[in-house]
C-alpha cells in the first residue's frame, strides 16, 4: 500500500512538475470584453506526432484526418466550455455555435488549407463575431487513446505518456489585439476524451477569461 501511495504521488508531480504555463492578459481584455456581444471558436490547427511504429500503421490521408478531427473537437469541447458557463449565469457574450461557424467558414471559402491567409479580423468579419478563439494544439497521441488521469493517480494505470501543448488566442475583431494569449504544456495522462484534455487546460486560464464571471 505504501509503495503504491509513493508511486502514485510521483506519477502525479511528473504531470505538474513538467507542466509549462504562460498566459498573456490585454490590460484592456475587460474593458473591450463589455462592448462585445458574440465571439466564435475556431477549428483548431492540430499536429499529432505519432512514434514510428504506429505511423507504419495508418497512411499520411489517415493521419491528416485525425488531425482535422481532433481540431474540430477541441472546437466543440471548448464551446461546451463556455455554454456550461452559460448555464450558470456566468457567461458575458454569446458564443456562436460550432455548426454556424463551420458552415460559415465553408460557404466563405476558408478551411485548414488556407485559413492562415486571413487575419483574425478578417475572419470575424466573415462570421460577424465581436472576438475570434483561435490556436493550435500539438500531442504525442490522440485524445480517443488517451487514458484517465484520476485512474492514473488512484490505480496507476498510465499507459503511454502523452505530451501536448495547446497556445490559444483570442482576438479583437475590429484591429486584431490579442487579448488573451495562453500557451498550457502538459505531460502525463491527459484524461480520456477532449473534453476532459480542454477541462485541464482551461481550470488556469478561466479567471482570466474576461467574458466569464467570476462572482
Amino acid at each position: 500500500m505504501k509503495k503504491f501511495l509513493i508511486t502514485a504521488i510521483f506519477a502525479f508531480l511528473g504531470l505538474t512538475v513538467f507542466a509549462q504555463t504562460r498566459l498573456y492578459v490585454n490590460p484592456k481584455f475587460g474593458e473591450i470584453a463589455k462592448t462585445q456581444k458574440i465571439i466564435a471558436v475556431l477549428p483548431f490547427k492540430v499536429s499529432i506526432t505519432l512514434r514510428p511504429n504506429q505511423m507504419k500503421k495508418i497512411t499520411p490521408e489517415q493521419l491528416k484526418d485525425m488531425q482535422l478531427n481532433e481540431g474540430s473537437g477541441i472546437q466543440t469541447a471548448m464551446v461546451s466550455w463556455f455554454m456550461k458557463r452559460s448555464e450558470k449565469g456566468k457567461l458575458l457574450v454569446q458564443v456562436q455555435q460550432p455548426v454556424v461557424t463551420n458552415a460559415i467558414l465553408k460557404k466563405a471559402g476558408v478551411d485548414n488549407t488556407n485559413i492562415d491567409s486571413y487575419t483574425p479580423a478578417q475572419l470575424a468579419k466573415i462570421l460577424k463575431v465581436d472576438a475570434v478563439i483561435m490556436g493550435t494544439f500539438q500531442t504525442t497521441k490522440p485524445m480517443s487513446e488517451g487514458l484517465s488521469a484520476a485512474m492514473g493517480v488512484l490505480f496507476g494505470v498510465w499507459g503511454a505518456t502523452n505530451r501536448a501543448t495547446m497556445n490559444l488566442f483570442i482576438y479583437n475583431a475590429g484591429d486584431n489585439q490579442v487579448l488573451l494569449n495562453y500557451n498550457k504544456g502538459l505531460v502525463g495522462s491527459l484524461g480520456s476524451s477532449t473534453q476532459d484534455l480542454v477541462n485541464i487546460l482551461m481550470r488556469k486560464a478561466s479567471r482570466r477569461i474576461a467574458y466569464v464571471s467570476t462572482k
